[in-house]
């Protein structure tokens, strides 16, 4: 399986390679092999600087394995995302705890702090003092949540064992939120391309949604 990077003026990834492709030019296996770990890279990346549309490429990922005859490959996709998803959520919440307790702070912390406005920051320390852990698996499903959320963690000093702990089920719903959106799109169109166009056309309205409401409020 086989996906085309994200195109520099939208980033956003277009549809798969072997959309528009002949089977008997690339080989199933060829492009398996070149898209899982492409995938679980932009998933990786997404998750340590957050504007890649990491949602959109699962989504892309699975419209084409609906479309695919190897067997498992919707398996792989869910399981790539959610293991490249975890590691890069651990990787960035690991970096803004050594940020907390630098004197000069880091990079890392002040990106995840400009990405967590103060009252969207407020509401996640309330909740998360309220409900704990449940907030964390939540925020992955919540457009914009993640961030925010994260950053309560670490200010209520959680270590990284308890954030893992909540994290890893956040990152396999957000994972199987978005792969049955791509199963959705793949389904409901015979071309791999119209399937992708519309997944991705979904993901962006859905991560619009808080946007709008905080502007109408």
């Amino acid at each position: 399986m086989s996906w085309s990077a994200p195109v520099a003026l939208t980033g956003v990834p277009l549809l798969a390679v072997s959309a528009v492709t002949p089977a008997s030019v690339v080989p199933e296996s060829t492009q398996q092999a070149i898209g899982y770990p492409t995938l679980f890279v932009l998933v990786l990346a997404g998750a340590l600087v957050p504007v890649i549309p990491t949602g959109a490429l699962v989504s892309s990922a699975a419209v084409v394995a609906v479309h695919r005859t190897a067997p498992f490959s919707l398996v792989m996709v869910f399981v790539t995302a959610s293991l490249a998803a975890f590691l890069g959520d651990a990787a960035l919440y690991w970096l803004g705890r050594r940020g907390l307790k630098s004197k000069n702070g880091s990079r890392w912390l002040a990106a995840i702090r400009a990405r967590a406005p103060e009252d969207r920051l407020e509401q996640a320390q309330e909740k998360l003092a309220a409900h704990g852990v449940a907030v964390l698996v939540l925020s992955r499903l919540v457009p914009a949540g993640r961030i925010p959320v994260m950053l309560a963690c670490l200010l209520a000093e959680w270590p990284m064992r308890r954030f893992s702990r909540g994290n890893l089920p956040a990152c396999l719903a957000w994972a199987a939120t978005y792969q049955l959106i791509g199963i959705l799109g793949g389904s409901l169109f015979a071309e791999p391309w119209q399937g992708v166009v519309a997944a991705i056309a979904l993901t962006v309205l859905i991560s619009a949604v808080p946007a709008v409401v905080r502007r109408v409020r």
